[in-house]
């Protein structure tokens, strides 16, 4: 039996922009989910302090990755 090994970009806790929506202001990450199906979902919810509750990909092999998207880590 093979292994899954995924690379996530993002950990609980951690405060994020979105480069193309400054407007959402700094979020957090309040949730962390992986499934344990391999080639399974790794997401991560992002509470933003003008927009709300966002989820995104958080698998950095994906193309769908939040990274690509436009969230970066706040310093």
């Amino acid at each position: 039996m093979r292994r899954e090994i995924r690379r996530l970009y993002l950990s609980l806790g951690e405060e994020v922009v979105h480069l193309s929506h400054p407007e959402w202001g700094i979020g957090k990450v309040i949730e962390e989910m992986n499934s344990t199906v391999p080639g399974g979902l790794s997401i991560v919810r992002i509470e933003f302090g003008n927009v709300g509750l966002k989820t995104f990909n958080n698998n950095i092999d994906s193309l769908y990755c939040c990274y690509h998207a436009g969230l970066r880590r706040h310093p």
